[in-house]
């Protein structure tokens, strides 16, 4: 009864936010040249695709969940190497990821949209020995559709916030707890998602695994610093780093950069959006204060070294972090308190600032913290926050190995994922 309603509205529903996906489509970077693959078109890949019948099917959404995607496929294949893997997206950004890193023994695609139709068209092609869904992505067709065809369907590094707990247990009896007793195992990050997991569907199957993104493995990064091509390489340059910026966050951390740099001169600093295309509207704000930037989307240096550097690209977030001294992660400040994902600073090495409060990342920011391995803060401690660390290299240096030293701790969810799946 609960599919049969969803399935009534959601024509409704992607009309309401077509609108958007077109915008996204138009303005958002990334692999575009496949996108009819979302509505279940696949031209002349079938031949291809149909090679990779029988294989794995890993679903992650984008960029983020791509990566830690990608990390699983290639520890699945030293352990498994004749294995088999098709790994879908949904958006551009992580389908250009994918594409690029993707392993031997990987075909790419982009995730149909949750129409019965597009899905069953999807499965009569890959025929999947499995289904493997990132995280949250809990689309009702496709994990339907996949196990009425006696395709197990699993859904890994799964997490759920107690806001998410409390909208799907109001719905729980009619939809969602007989929905997510169709997965043949719910394998969550922590404790508490199982529980919150287990409150929506009691009969659920649900294992604690751990979190994938702790089992990151950081591409080979070159050992040249990228950044000295846009700020030279003076001995005083010190480079704050805002990684996977929202709304509001920019306007302070520039508002504190330009107080910052009266006091540091060598101060530099890049700004990278979470969404790229608000490139323009960030350029603006830059010049608006009169600072000396330039864009990488540019694809050139600048003449002159310069104090900014607006990174509006995708794909480029490790490449560029590499070079920086400390990094402020974004959707953490000027109202946000979602946050975003501390580990990939912290395999770096690097000293990570963020806000108290990361909804969407408590485990991790939990872990970092009993470890005084990350330093968190409110807007109007921002300031005084980078002046420490700006003014101390030994600073800098003991926060970036604690939270190094910190995440290697908890590595092996992956491997306890791949057993599950073989």
């Amino acid at each position: 009864m609960g599919r049969f309603i969803y399935n009534l509205l959601l024509p409704l529903g992607f009309l309401f936010f077509l609108p958007g996906l077109i915008i996204k489509y138009r303005n958002r970077g990334g692999w575009k040249s496949t996108f009819q693959e979302r509505f279940g078109i696949f031209g002349d890949r079938k031949e291809e695709l149909k090679k990779f019948q029988g294989a794995i099917w890993i679903h992650a959404v984008s960029v983020g969940e791509t990566v830690v995607a990608l990390s699983m496929i290639k520890r699945f294949l030293q352990r498994f190497p004749e294995q088999k893997f098709i790994l879908s997206t949904t958006t551009t950004t992580g389908q250009d990821v994918a594409r690029s890193k993707c392993p031997d023994n990987t075909a790419v695609i982009f995730c149909p949209i949750d129409f019965p139709g597009m899905v069953r068209s999807a499965l009569r092609l890959l025929k999947p020995a499995k289904l493997v869904i990132f995280e949250t992505e809990i689309w009702p067709n496709l994990i339907s559709i996949a196990a009425n065809k006696k395709i197990p369907v699993f859904l890994v590094n799964a997490r759920m916030s107690d806001h998410s707990a409390k909208g799907y247990r109001k719905f729980g009896k009619l939809f969602f707890a007989p929905l997510l007793k169709k997965f043949t195992l719910i394998m969550t990050q922590t404790e508490a998602d199982a529980q919150r997991f287990l409150s929506v569907s009691p009969d659920a199957n649900v294992q604690v695994c751990g979190n994938m993104k702790f089992d990151q493995q950081l591409p080979e990064l070159p050992e040249e610093n990228v950044l000295n091509g846009y700020f030279g390489s003076a001995p005083d340059n010190v480079t704050v780093f805002a990684a996977s910026t929202h709304p509001g966050e920019e306007e302070l951390i520039l508002d504190n950069y330009v107080a910052l740099k009266k006091k540091f001169a060598g101060l530099k600093l890049v700004i990278v959006p979470r969404h790229a295309e608000r490139g323009d509207d960030i350029a603006a704000m830059i010049k608006a204060r009169e600072i000396s930037f330039c864009r990488r989307s540019s694809s050139r240096l600048p003449e002159n070294t310069t104090d900014v550097l607006l990174a509006d690209t995708t794909g480029e977030m490790l490449l560029l972090m590499n070079g920086a001294d400390i990094v402020i992660m974004g959707k953490a400040f000027a109202g946000h308190d979602e946050g975003h994902n501390l580990i990939e600073p912290a395999l770096l090495g690097k000293p990570v600032i963020t806000g108290a409060v990361l909804r969407n990342f408590r485990f991790i920011l939990r872990v970092l913290s009993e470890k005084d391995a990350v330093i968190c803060c409110r807007d109007e401690e921002l300031y005084s926050t980078l002046d420490r660390l700006i003014a101390s290299p030994e600073l800098r240096q003991k926060f970036g190995k604690r939270a190094f030293d910190t995440i290697n701790i908890h590595r092996g969810a992956a491997d306890k994922t791949i057993d599950q799946l073989v």
